[in-house]
């Protein structure tokens, strides 16, 4: 298969390269391919001629979003449906990622986990600008696309929180302070490009699709978990705090968990986020070990 990644020097881009290195594929990424030049993009596009497309370009700097919504719109909006017009004029399928922050993050109930079929209510830019191009995508390619809404991502080289709380957590220092009233579900890159190996050898999914690993927890169960598994090198102490003690420019969702409801439906169930984080920190961190 002809797969084309935009996007592709990003943290998730990077490991779907390494996931479908057998294919032949074109890792699309400024300055030669850019999202917003939709003509150049194109023909670009025409030239390798994919099969298949993954979409990965965004801005995803959710505060940078608040104070450069015209910019956000531009990347995340124009960008994905110049992507979709290039896809509908070569054939190629198209899976384009998209965010939990879609939703307004105010779950109506607890315990509770956004569907496919929940109505998107964002509280940001960034999540509004990616709605906005999540419709773009499914109007040009109603057809030959799916829509995967993803939401705490880690992967090989970061920037993540992982690789945040595990070089702070290294370090000396008074006890961390992480929050433990947001809820969500930790996401490995390798889980995602599993999963978005399942919807291209399904081009008869269409539509949106939830895609993160089974299980919730908060950032401070995230940052426990991590701690036991870095044993020794994760030595400083961390506490509970609340997101009233970090306040942002964007406001941050209460409860991001997504149900993945439409995979598991087809027979395809993503591991346990502590099982996922565990392979991680096997890979990325070599020479650590759980804490027994």
């Amino acid at each position: 298969m002809k797969i084309l990644i935009t996007g592709g020097k990003g943290m998730l881009g990077r490991t779907l390269a390494k996931a479908f290195a057998s294919h032949e594929l074109a890792i699309a990424d400024l300055p030669e391919w850019d999202v917003l030049d939709a003509e150049a993009f194109a023909a670009r596009m025409k030239g390798f001629s994919p099969d298949a497309v993954v979409h990965c370009a965004a801005m995803t700097k959710v505060d940078d979003c608040e104070s450069q919504r015209e910019l956000a719109y531009r990347l995340n909006e124009t960008g994905s449906r110049n992507v979709a017009l290039a896809c509908r004029e070569c054939g190629a399928r198209l899976v384009a990622i998209s965010t939990d922050y879609v939703f307004s993050g105010e779950a109506p109930e607890e315990p509770w986990s956004w569907r496919e079929t929940d109505e998107p209510a964002p509280r940001t830019v960034y999540g509004a600008s990616k709605l906005a191009g999540e419709r773009q995508v499914l109007s040009i390619c109603p057809g030959a696309s799916a829509v995967l809404r993803i939401a705490w991502l880690y992967g090989s080289g970061g920037p993540s929180f992982v690789h945040t709380m595990a070089k702070l957590g290294a370090q000396e220092g008074a006890p961390l302070k992480v929050v433990d009233d947001q809820r969500g579900n930790p996401t490995s890159t390798a889980v995602v490009a599993e999963e978005v190996r399942f919807l291209l050898e399904r081009p008869d999914v269409c539509g949106v699709v939830h895609g993160t690993c089974e299980g919730v927890t908060t950032w401070y169960g995230l940052a426990c978990e991590l701690k036991r598994l870095l044993g020794d090198g994760f030595p400083r102490e961390i506490v509970p705090c609340t997101t009233d003690e970090f306040p942002r420019p964007a406001p941050r969702p209460r409860n991001s968990s997504l149900e993945n409801a439409v995979l598991k439906s087809l027979g395809h169930r993503a591991p346990d986020w502590r099982e996922a984080l565990s392979q991680f920190v096997l890979e990325e961190f070599p020479g650590s070990g759980e804490r027994q």
